[in-house]
């Protein structure tokens, strides 16, 4: 394994080299749990997962934290509008989280910690950074001094004199550069106890101080969306290493989803909810779409390039499917060398797509000629490409045999005496009849395909359905 990735911070492309042999550990910043989460928001989710997948079936040992925003601005402003408490409203959308990132086969991190468990941590980080010389009090604040990290601006590319926080000047704030890590106590507000007074941290602390505790000082890969280089992790970084940490060895940013060229959010009112995408397509379907671009890449989305996504799935899943409906168990096989060189290569995944239909293609060519083995061979490489991925469609988080199992076998007897009539019109050469048996499964949406062995039947999921494909073969 020669895993290369994209740093963001040396804007080259880097041998993977981990700081402990045999382990990595990666940071991913989580949801600010504020609301509904849409796609934009789990494409980090998803397109981490396939790295972490990558590492995992190379042996590593990956230590995963997805930390949870639970206490900030936008929470408490919102959990106000609608009257209700600011810690049941960050609980409700942290479960709604969960369970966008459960649908989609993202695996459950090592550990989700929240802000507000690790405020002794925080404090701790606040301390070191007053007592070096970065950070100072004043009227119950801390602000990080910015000026104080000479190399502030680094990793995002902005020079010091054009650096603006969103924050305003005031409560004792030297510069308007300098960035606030603890927010004095406010009326009506959530707050906890510090030195400096009763208040709650400010977003760019909180990560720093958890990532320190979960991995340590120095840690292998942080990641996030390309909206955090700036300010958030050109904050964290500054906070981490003037308090004397090693923090980040890589960085790695992903795209955003967009809409009409802009970045999907709520502030825009373009808003795909994951619920309600998945009324449309199913959950493989929509991580699918979500992990098909590199992850780098910004993703545009369209009703039709989800649908397009879709399709493109079904037809692998259906070949697997075949395959099983011929020769039963499919082992999970080994990846190809092509497909391995993509995924080494920044997880160019498209790249790696293109192998896996290759040896779809080459798969349907074996099931066509008879060579079952063959195509079973190529269904476990199929199997193991799609695992990495996160979309085997074996898997038993998207296929669950039982659950249809009755319904296949009925729909089989209609589907065979279709094929029986459509059988018998040819063999009397009343094309008509045979015709129009065709025209019927099809326009049921079912794929007949003629083999050596007989005609076999798939019925593929539509974009409307959550069912899985599903598959037969009339004897």
């Amino acid at each position: 394994m020669t895993l290369r990735l994209f740093d963001t911070d040396t804007r080259t492309v880097r041998d993977f080299a981990p700081l402990v042999p045999g382990r990595a550990s990666v940071y991913l910043c989580g949801a600010t749990v504020q609301g509904e989460p849409h796609i934009g928001h789990v494409r980090s989710g998803v397109a981490f997962d396939v790295l972490r997948r990558w590492l995992l079936a190379h042996d590593y040992d990956v230590w995963f934290i997805r930390n949870v925003t639970d206490i900030e601005d936008k929470i408490l402003t919102k959990a106000g509008e609608a009257d209700r408490p600011w810690w049941e409203w960050a609980s409700t959308y942290e479960r709604a989280f969960d369970r966008a990132y459960c649908l989609l086969g993202v695996l459950p991190p090592s550990a989700e910690p929240r802000a507000t468990g690790h405020i002794t941590q925080m404090v701790d980080l606040m301390r070191r950074l007053i007592e070096r010389g970065h950070a100072y009090a004043s009227e119950g604040n801390v602000y990080f001094d910015v000026l104080s990290y000479p190399d502030y601006g680094r990793l995002s590319g902005h020079r010091i004199d054009d650096v603006h926080q969103g924050e305003s000047l005031g409560h004792g704030k030297r510069d308007a550069r300098d960035f606030t890590l603890w927010k004095a106590a406010k009326p009506g507000e959530p707050c906890w106890p510090s030195p400096w007074g009763p208040g709650r941290p400010g977003w760019h602390l909180e990560c720093s101080a958890m990532a320190e505790f979960y991995l340590g000082p120095e840690f292998d890969i942080h990641c996030g969306g390309m909206d955090l280089v700036f300010p958030h992790h050109e904050n964290e970084i500054a906070q981490s290493k003037a308090a004397g940490d090693g923090f980040a060895r890589y960085w790695l940013h992903n795209g955003w989803v967009t809409m009409g060229g802009e970045k999907m959010s709520k502030s825009l009112g373009n808003v795909l909810s994951v619920p309600n995408v998945l009324k449309h397509v199913r959950a493989v379907e929509l991580r699918f779409y979500l992990g098909s671009a590199h992850y780098r890449s910004m993703l545009e989305y369209s009703d039709k390039a989800l649908h397009d996504a879709a399709q493109s799935y079904q037809r692998i899943e259906a070949f697997v499917h075949r395959v099983v409906e011929r020769v039963g168990e499919i082992p999970v096989g080994k990846w190809t060398d092509a497909f391995a060189a993509a995924i080494d290569d920044d997880l160019a995944v498209p790249k790696a797509l293109a192998e896996i239909h290759s040896v779809v293609h080459e798969g349907n060519k074996a099931l066509e000629a008879g060579s079952i083995d063959t195509a079973r061979d190529l269904a476990g490489q199929v199997r193991a490409m799609l695992g990495i991925l996160g979309v085997d469609p074996l898997d038993p988080h998207w296929y669950t045999p039982e659950d249809n199992s009755t319904a296949l076998g009925a729909l089989d007897v209609l589907v065979r005496a279709e094929l029986e009539r459509r059988q018998q019109a040819r063999t009397d050469k009343d094309w008509a009849s045979a015709d129009a048996a065709r025209d019927r499964l099809q326009a049921a949406g079912i794929e007949v395909t003629d083999t050596p062995n007989g005609p076999e039947w798939s019925l593929a999921a539509t974009t409307s359905s959550p069912g899985a494909v599903q598959s037969g073969k009339a004897n």
